[in-house]
């Protein structure tokens, strides 16, 4: 079947240049020479690329990365260095002619069938199907491998963020800093972001994948200023009038006046705080947000508020200037209680000067926050409008990798079928289609696997849905919906279903995730999502299963 070729007036976001054929493990390498050598050249395969066990201890999975295969695909050749590097590394004894072929070799044969990138995905169900001559589908495996694994899991963890955080509150990627390497903290970029956050504070990753990038001050610009003698001018123009206004006078004189509003004397203030955030403010009068716990660490216990009188002084007298401030963020401390206290703050200084727009500043808060802690705040009625999350989100702390394989499953059109005393290790044989059946009510009720000679399942007609190895355990299905899970991506050469736009597979995450049912999205003790196989690839499977498994002897 021939795809039809889209013409795409946009470019893909630029490959990673270290994508690569070399970036792969040598056995693929050693294995292509001993196929090469063995006559395979002209031999055919077909291999599955999908996951056993969801991530997080959840029932769903995200998957991304798609986007990335393609363009190594569409990159693939080895170069003559490749070449070069190769002659030296591998054994002597490799015949010159392999080299030649490697050469010559592209991915012009490769067909690539895929579910859509941004979609909820689950265990067992092959995210790619990759066809083509054996030689260069098992040189595609271990790259794919490490442009689906990280992607996924990125995804999902973002995705789990979103989902306990809730709608109205935004999350923004602040994890450079802690990633596994550049790479590590540009996918993580880049993945959460598809997974449902709003920003990242990664500019590179902001110019190369259109994200919003977004970040204020660090302590250190703070604890850069001693006393208000640092402030080498206090000047700034106001925003309609375009007259002078000192700023320090008008911050000094705000923080005398609100003293006794928010019972907070100046004496207990730092001057050199609010050096830096006059400073800054004068920097960017129309984005001020402040970090206010420099000197608050702990002692908001006995009221001592100098980051929060210190601001709002600043943001009273910005609005003398005719501008807004934005908000602060507390990056340390009880963040519910601080977040709380921070608004109330709010509130009174909005109420005392006839300023509405203050009721509603934004507070971000950092500081370390996980999953749990997210959903710990919520049950303190937290004040807070926007999380800032780093290590816990590009790192991935509570699962390290998603664990992608890629298994053969078809031979010059022979089935192939791994065995293992581990039955979750036992893989599904042949050519396979995916369907997503939908329930009455309209959620997504099973994800079904059938041989791709049989015909697709329709609505309104029972379906038998099987477990791959549990023989008891099967279901007629009566769908609503029938979605067919697999588009062919690359074929011929050449991409003949473009990816869609960072900005739409992000929105594809959040309406794919609106299928299931909340149980199965749920964080704590959420209900499996059923994968089944239908009648025919059961007894297919079990048939080929009994085929190839040794027969034991007892003596």
């Amino acid at each position: 079947m021939s795809c039809d070729y889209l013409i795409n007036n946009k470019e893909m976001a630029r490959q990673n240049g270290i994508v690569q054929p070399l970036l792969t493990d040598l056995y693929q390498i050693t294995m292509a020479y001993a196929y090469w050598k063995s006559g395979k050249v002209d031999d055919t395969a077909v291999f599955d690329l999908f996951f056993r066990t969801n991530p997080f201890q959840g029932e769903f999975t995200i998957f991304a990365g798609l986007e990335e295969c393609l363009k190594f695909l569409e990159n693939f050749h080895y170069s003559d260095s490749d070449i070069e590097y190769l002659v030296q590394t591998l054994p002597p004894n490799i015949e010159p002619e392999f080299f030649e072929y490697l050469k010559d070799l592209t991915c012009k044969d490769i067909k690539l069938s895929a579910i859509e990138e941004g979609s909820v995905v689950f265990p067992r169900v092959p995210l790619l199907r990759v066809e083509g001559p054996l030689i260069i589908t098992q040189l595609l495996e271990t790259t794919l491998l490490t442009l689906v694994n990280f992607a996924s899991l990125m995804a999902t963890n973002a995705a789990r963020y979103r989902m306990v955080a809730g709608k109205n509150v935004s999350l923004l990627e602040f994890g450079l800093r802690r990633a596994q390497g550049p790479d590590g903290g540009l996918s993580a970029s880049k993945y959460s972001y598809i997974g449902g956050f709003d920003g990242t504070s990664n500019v590179l990753a902001g110019k190369m994948f259109n994200i919003p990038v977004k970040g204020t001050h660090a302590h250190s610009f703070v604890t850069s200023f001693s006393t208000l003698d640092d402030l080498h001018t206090a000047v700034l123009l106001h925003a309609e009038t375009q007259k002078q206004c000192n700023l320090l006078e008008l911050a000094v004189e705000w923080r005398r006046r609100l003293s006794a509003v928010i019972d907070v004397s100046p004496e207990e203030a730092s001057d050199g705080e609010l050096a830096a955030l006059i400073s800054y403010a004068q920097a960017f009068p129309s984005g001020f947000l402040a970090l206010v716990d420099t000197y608050d660490v702990k002692s908001y216990a006995f009221l001592n508020r100098s980051g929060l009188l210190n601001f709002c002084a600043v943001a009273l007298a910005l609005n003398d200037c005719g501008y807004r401030a934005v908000g602060i963020r507390i990056d340390s401390g009880d963040l519910a209680y601080l977040s709380v206290l921070a608004r109330d703050t709010f509130h009174q200084v909005a109420e005392k000067f006839q300023l509405p727009w203050f009721n509603h500043l934004t507070i971000v808060a950092s500081n370390d926050i996980n999953e749990e802690t997210i959903l710990s705040l919520h049950e303190q009625g937290h004040a807070i409008d926007c999380f800032g999350i780093g290590t816990h989100l590009v790192t991935c702390q509570r699962q390290p990798a998603l664990g992608c394989v890629y298994k053969l499953v078809e031979i010059n059109g022979q089935p192939r079928i791994k065995l293992s005393q581990d039955v979750g290790k036992v893989t599904i044989p042949g050519h396979k289609e995916a369907y997503r059946l939908f329930g009455a009510d309209g959620h997504a009720l099973i994800d079904l696997l059938q041989r791709s000679s049989e015909p697709a399942p329709e609505v309104g007609q029972k379906v038998l849905c099987r477990h791959p190895f549990q023989e008891s355990k099967r279901a007629y299905v009566i769908p609503s919906k029938v979605e067919h899970l697999y588009k062919i991506y690359w074929k011929e050469g050449r991409i003949c279903t473009f990816p869609k736009p960072l900005v739409e597979v992000r929105e594809r995450v959040q309406s794919s995730l609106r299928t299931l049912r909340q149980d199965i999205k749920r964080n704590l003790n959420p209900t499996p999502y059923k994968v089944a196989v239908s009648d025919d690839l059961y007894t297919f499977i079990h048939e080929l299963w009994l085929q190839n498994a040794p027969i034991g002897e007892l003596s």
